[in-house]
């Protein structure tokens, strides 16, 4: 453990104007606060945080995150207060450990409501002060490194879970590669010890393998190839450490032998240009593995981080990745947003919002629940990244698997909204289409569109999903109080008396709800039936005997989303033309199924609702069940007619084989009844189609 004029010492060496006063009070305080208790080594509980200082003065960290770091257990594990530390070290330091303590509480409770509130809570710090995640970075990097005192090993794997989930792409996304390497490193060997030993004896085996240290030998081998043309080079190598070994072997299938990139080099030059050159070089040696180039100078990720990557052929028969870079890269690489600290940065880089950071925070003002904000930071923390253009060339980063809707909200919410068509690379796509690494993308937009709730079936960012959330949350309340209030009305009619205002208002008091909006909303979706609304607007009325239900003003759907206020019933498939009714089912809102729908025989538990489609709709979707010629042209002959009738094929699917004839399910978007009974006409009539009906 450093001793305080050690730790002092270490932080005026890099900081002369550090407030010495301050950190002498610190470590003092935290020695007293944490008095007696032991940590699960035996050590004095106060050596904790005093490490975690001493990680972060390696980075180079300023006097109040030194400070933040001594103390960041007080509030949580001692009796000292907010208050008392504001008073003694002033309001920065108070803030940044209260930010640190948000993030503790939401270890090993990442599914309720209290967690996702405490890592609301964070995250708002966080992007207030990026500080308060590297004291916390600290923190967790060092209980993992005396993770093996803990005797229960349930817990042991808990917080090793904990590590690999939360903190190691907290990291990464941050760009803190070594702080994320070693903690990967450390989890594995408690979640995976069997594969973790068998890789390191491979490392080893293959680290003394040929006669001698061959990785030494390779980097000399590069130094001296880079000197012999000019070019001044510190080399250093590696093996990929054990857990991103074995993170490949599982994604690609294969054994360690396998694997062609386990030793990476790094060659650390003194500008941009020296990088370019080193490359040519290095190329011009050793032959090349097509397709493993990358740029990250030109396009650098969205951490900060800027190298270039290649694989090359050794002569030692091996590939090796090859990675070219500056001093100042470098330290970015290692440390990310630490290393701004070292380059005299650090009070600008703590109050500067990553972008990352910022999508997250943009996430927490429409994450309508608890499970939505984490499946959201889950999803903004986690996947790996590509990179996409607009058509001015502003390079925008998303998500593998991200799609132009994707992208048209890490553009900007508002353009993300009025998508209504895609181009990629000059040529007009299906919004669904994923991007590919190097795309150029030009979103179409309109002002009357708005976010569909199809969308949320392929878009994959947090962001996206948030914001089409918003939308159909808000569109589906709004239609939800609409098809209330048309209730509502109905059952006021069976009431022996007419109501006014305040009837309403003392049955919202009875029912305890906050206002009528959410009495119609409880009204339309059954939470509430229809003789509780009846007993709290005019007590007794159920009892003494009410007017007979009148005959049911139906209710219209037009203007209303499907999937938002109503969900067409799968089993039948309702389109305009049809008869339909309604199911009002407890928590679920209307189902809306064809008069004739054999389902409606298991409705007995649900409210019967007369519906009948607006004047205006927008069409439906018909199911088609097609038995067709095994010839060629048969389908495409289906297709023509179809088309021709205006009608439009959404999907197809092939249930039965059975000889000359083949049998396919159709979804087919139509206007109405007429209209697919046209279609179906037309289907008939076809020499190809021995059979056409309507599921």
């Amino acid at each position: 453990m450093l001793r305080q004029y050690e730790l002092v010492e270490k932080v005026r060496g890099y900081d002369p104007d550090a407030d010495e006063a301050m950190l002498n009070r610190a470590y003092v305080f935290s020695m007293k606060a944490h008095g007696s208790q032991k940590r699960a080594s035996g050590d004095p509980y106060y050596s904790h945080p005093i490490e975690v200082a001493g990680i972060l003065t390696d980075l180079h960290l300023d006097d109040e995150t030194i400070v933040t770091a001594i103390l960041h257990d007080t509030i949580e594990d001692t009796v000292a207060t907010r208050e008392e530390i504001e008073k003694l070290f002033g309001d920065n330091v108070a803030r940044l450990v209260d930010g640190v303590t948000k993030l503790s509480k939401i270890e090993a409770q990442t599914e309720s409501q209290r967690a996702a509130e405490n890592l609301r809570k964070f995250l708002l710090a966080m992007s207030d002060d990026i500080r308060v995640l590297l004291v916390k970075l600290a923190d967790r990097l060092h209980n993992m490194r005396t993770l093996h005192h803990i005797k229960n090993e349930e817990k042991r794997r808990r917080i090793a879970r904990e590590t690999m989930d939360i903190y190691a792409p907290l990291a990464e996304r941050i760009g803190m590669y070594e702080f994320m390497t070693e903690m990967q490193t450390l989890a594995f060997r408690e979640l995976e010890p069997a594969a973790y030993e068998s890789i390191t004896k491979r490392l080893e085996q293959l680290r003394s393998g040929g006669g001698g240290d061959l990785i030494t030998r390779i980097g000399r081998g590069i130094k001296a190839h880079l000197e012999a043309n000019g070019i001044e080079a510190e080399v250093k190598g590696r093996e990929k450490h054990p857990y991103s070994i074995w993170r490949k072997m599982a994604e690609r299938h294969v054994s360690f032998e396998a694997l062609s990139d386990v030793m990476a080099f790094r060659c650390i030059v003194d500008s941009v240009e020296d990088c370019y050159r080193t490359l040519g070089l290095i190329h011009q040696r050793w032959p090349v593995v097509p397709g493993r180039f990358k740029d990250f100078i030109s396009t650098p990720k969205r951490n900060g981080y800027r190298s270039l990557h290649t694989t090359v052929i050794h002569d030692e028969r091996m590939r090796i990745e090859v990675q070219i870079r500056t001093r100042e890269m470098h330290a970015q690489a290692e440390f990310g947003l630490a290393a701004h600290w070292a380059y005299k940065e650090g009070k600008d880089a703590a109050h500067t919002q990553h972008p990352w950071i910022s999508d997250l925070v943009e996430i927490l003002d429409h994450a309508a629940t608890a499970e939505e904000l984490l499946e959201h930071t889950r999803m903004a923390m986690y996947q790996d990244r590509i990179f996409a253009f607009t058509p001015k060339g502003e390079l925008i980063q998303l998500p593998k698997g991200a799609t132009a809707v994707d992208f048209a909200y890490a553009v900007h919410t508002d353009l993300g909204d009025q998508t209504v068509g895609a181009k990629i690379n000059g040529r007009l796509v299906p919004l669904r289409t994923v991007l590919e690494n190097g795309d150029q993308v030009e979103i179409l937009v309109s002002k009357a569109q708005h976010p569909q709730p199809a969308w949320l079936g392929f878009v994959i960012t947090g962001k996206a999903r948030a914001n089409i959330r918003r939308w159909v949350k808000s569109k589906e309340r709004e239609e939800t109080i609409a098809l209330g209030r048309k209730i509502f009305d109905e059952i006021t009619q069976r009431l022996p008396d007419a109501l006014g205002w305040e009837a309403i208002t003392e049955a919202l008091k009875r029912l305890h709800l906050p206002d009528d909006n959410a009495l119609m909303e409880a009204i339309a979706t059954k939470r509430i039936d229809d003789v509780a609304v009846m007993e709290a607007l005019l007590p007794g009325s159920t009892r003494t005997g009410s007017k007979p239900p009148p005959q049911r003003t139906a209710i219209s759907v037009k203007g209303l989303t499907p999937g938002v206020a109503f969900q067409l019933a799968e089993c039948c498939h309702p389109i305009p033309g049809d008869r339909i009714v309604g199911l009002r089912r407890e928590g679920v809102g209307i189902e809306v199924h064809t008069i004739n729908c054999d389902s409606l025989a298991d409705g007995q538990d649900a409210d019967w609702v007369d519906l009948h489609w607006g004047d205006e709709t927008d069409g439906g979707t018909a199911r088609l069940c097609l038995v067709i010629a095994n010839q060629p042209g048969s389908l495409a002959t289906v297709a023509g007619i179809i088309g021709r009738d205006a009608a439009n094929i959404i999907s197809m699917e092939q249930t039965a084989r059975d000889g000359a004839f083949h049998t396919f399910i159709f979804d087919v978007e139509v206007h109405d009844v007429e209209h697919l009974m046209r279609i179906l006409a037309a289907l008939r009539a076809s020499e190809v189609v021995s059979s056409s009906e309507r599921l």
